[in-house]
């Protein structure tokens, strides 16, 4: 069962097969390398297409019940790292990339939650949503999905209470503090109203994401029928001892969501690199971008930024490496 649901739903070996008679019909050879990477463009574009749309309305459905005062409340009950632990376990709940989840890592902040804790949230968020378990269940199997959420959340508990052991709230900005946290109780939604804001989620989503869904699926059609084997082997495979380092430094520049690193993560993987080396990459650029690092620098002052930025690379990197260890033992990815 667990197979079927793999290659049926989340891989959808059917449409794989089905892009590759249509274009073998109308005289493309999907053997040849142009061939190949229009076939690997059309099928991940629709498959990733379908899946985010799914997704996002199921998860932005369950969302409602959890609008952001709310989760303040929630948080808010709890102390020391259960806090930690509940702060990144509502990440899994919030938007998909991080520029989107700083707003609410604000939000938590003016509203007295511990500092630590708003960061337990702020790299859990973009970093192991739950539309990232089921993608990764469909380019690299529920073992894999299932270690990189568990130890996607270790990186979120650990570095926010490593934040909150360091004291470091003076060098929050003091305009966050000093924003007052509206008392918003709202009223309660009806069954109709969730499904119209999840469907509205969906479509507001689906228009952002989408250009950077075909950029790293063209990207990922290049590197999977281009590139030679042996240069990707040598750079990020498990013989490399600095892959899992290069990737996260390639990552961090970088901006996308989950659904635009898993095709280049996929064709990476095909070519040779290691799977803790583009699981690291996928960490770095989903948690670690340029563009979320440039508006948490408005929030925070520099010494914290940077002990954030360390703290979550040191801990993707480490993961990477236990990846490549734990992969021959656990027999991850199929």
């Amino acid at each position: 069962m667990l197979s079927f649901i793999e290659n049926a739903i989340f891989r959808m070996v059917w449409l794989e097969q089905f892009v590759e008679r249509l274009l073998s019909v109308i005289g493309i050879d999907v053997t040849g390398r142009l061939g190949a990477s229009l076939s690997f463009f059309i099928y991940d574009v629709i498959k990733i297409s379908l899946l985010l749309c799914g997704l996002i309305f199921l998860i932005s459905y369950f969302q409602s019940y959890f609008p952001p005062e709310r989760s303040k409340k929630i948080i808010g009950r709890f102390r020391g790292i259960r806090a930690n632990i509940i702060a990144a376990l509502l990440g899994t709940v919030t938007p998909f990339c991080s520029c989107s989840s700083i707003p609410l890592f604000i939000g938590f902040t003016s509203a007295g939650l511990p500092l630590g804790v708003t960061f337990s949230f702020l790299i859990s968020s973009p970093m192991v949503d739950l539309g990232s378990l089921i993608l990764l269940s469909g380019s690299f199997g529920m073992r894999t999905a299932l270690a990189y959420v568990f130890f996607g959340l270790v990186i979120a508990v650990a570095g926010g209470t490593m934040i909150e052991r360091l004291h470091m709230e003076r060098y929050v900005e003091s305009f966050v503090r000093n924003i007052k946290s509206p008392d918003v109780t709202g009223h309660k939604l009806l069954v109709k109203d969730r499904l119209c804001f999840a469907r509205s989620q969906m479509a507001d989503t689906f228009k952002r994401v989408f250009p950077y869904i075909l950029g790293g699926v063209a990207i990922g059609a290049f590197i999977h029928n281009w590139l030679p084997e042996d240069i990707i082997e040598g750079i990020l495979g498990n013989n490399s001892p600095f892959g899992v380092i290069i990737a996260v430094i390639v990552g961090i520049p970088m901006y996308a969501d989950i659904f635009g690193t898993i095709p280049i993560a996929e064709a990476l993987l095909y070519k040779g690199a290691s799977l803790g080396t583009v699981l690291s990459f996928m960490m770095a650029v989903t948690t670690l971008s340029l563009p979320s690092l440039i508006l948490l620098k408005k929030v925070v002052k520099p010494r914290l930024l940077w002990t954030f930025v360390v703290i979550c690379a040191v801990g993707i990197i480490a993961v990477g490496y236990v990846f490549n260890i734990l992969q021959p033992k656990l027999n991850l990815y199929y």
